[in-house]
């Protein structure tokens, strides 16, 4: 039995450039694959192994003090859910455009989930969804208001479209509560007095109270692509994008010029042979379509050990 581990820590590193070959180092040491990000803020991942495996690392990830508030998502999987192991540094653990921003320092109010579902529904209440039009589009909470980004840097040209909502408590939602903490600190930073965020996100609140009121599936970045939540009142919000059938089905064009991320039926992907349009099936590019929908690199030099020299990328 294997494991998918997802996680996040905002604190201070002093070195991490040092950190991240340690860290990768520890990772190789239990056979791991994933993507981890280390920066100056903190520590950023997903990673899959054996139960065992994934047993060591949290207990030698939470062994450090500096990450004694983390809190591990853990979800039970057949087998390894990442190809490759990459640990990379990075000027954030996740990319946006608030590197000012330190929500070790400050952030919004925490909710656990329970916490969470009592609240979102009152009339006091807005729930924001701070991810991106491809995540919300194929998930989200009922009544949630989306902003239309692209990409979570984008956020902070979107607040503006909250400001009517200012006089109520804003519940901001993400997959795993990462974007959350730089979120919520940067609506308080910009006037917002009562901002909250659910901890842990998506993933933890599918855990602990079914999923409730969350419509369609929870986007995760690993090989599963897509993960239900919701065992209370699930429903498939998402349509193909060629037939507007109801299809949580979330495939990548076949034309690499495209790559388009969208959901596409299965009956669709076969009459397209993978393309997200006949414009794009006809391509001469196009690469052959295997079911999948999905086009993972292929590199013949790859190995586990790689990246372990000094590096940013």
């Amino acid at each position: 039995m294997y494991q998918v581990l997802l996680y996040y820590c905002y604190t201070p590193l002093e070195n991490p450039e040092q950190f991240r070959g340690e860290h990768h180092r520890l990772c190789l040491d239990l056979d791991l694959r994933g993507r981890i990000i280390v920066a100056a803020e903190g520590l950023n991942g997903t990673v899959s192994g054996t139960r065992a495996a994934c047993a060591a690392y949290m207990a030698a990830v939470k062994a450090d003090p500096r990450f004694a508030a983390l809190e591990f998502k853990i979800d039970d999987v057949e087998s390894h859910t990442f190809r490759k192991l990459h640990v990379r540094l990075k000027d954030e653990i996740v990319h946006s455009s608030l590197r000012h921003v330190r929500p070790h320092e400050r952030t919004g109010q925490h909710l656990t989930p329970q916490e969470f579902k009592e609240l979102k529904d009152r009339d006091d209440v807005v729930v924001v969804d701070v991810r991106s039009d491809y995540e919300y589009n194929l998930g989200r909470f009922k009544n949630a208001v989306t902003l239309d980004i692209e990409n979570f840097r984008d956020f902070p040209e979107r607040v503006e479209r909250l400001q009517e909502f200012k006089d109520k408590k804003i519940l901001t939602y993400c997959t795993g509560g990462v974007k959350c903490e730089k979120a919520s600190a940067f609506l308080l930073e910009q006037g917002f007095e009562n901002v909250y965020q659910l901890h842990g996100g998506i993933i933890k609140y599918g855990h602990e109270v079914g999923g409730e009121d969350f419509d369609g599936q929870c986007y995760v970045f690993d090989g599963r692509v897509a993960v239900d939540v919701n065992t209370v009142n699930p429903t498939v919000i998402s349509r193909c994008h060629h037939c507007q059938q109801p299809s949580p089905r979330l495939i990548n064009c076949a034309n690499p010029h495209c790559n388009a991320h969208l959901p596409l039926c299965e009956s669709c992907g076969e009459l397209l042979d993978g393309a997200c349009s006949e414009a794009c099936a006809e391509h001469p590019d196009k690469r052959p379509y295997d079911g999948t929908g999905t086009y993972p690199k292929i590199s013949n030099h790859y190995t586990p050990a790689q990246g372990l020299a000094s590096y940013r990328g």
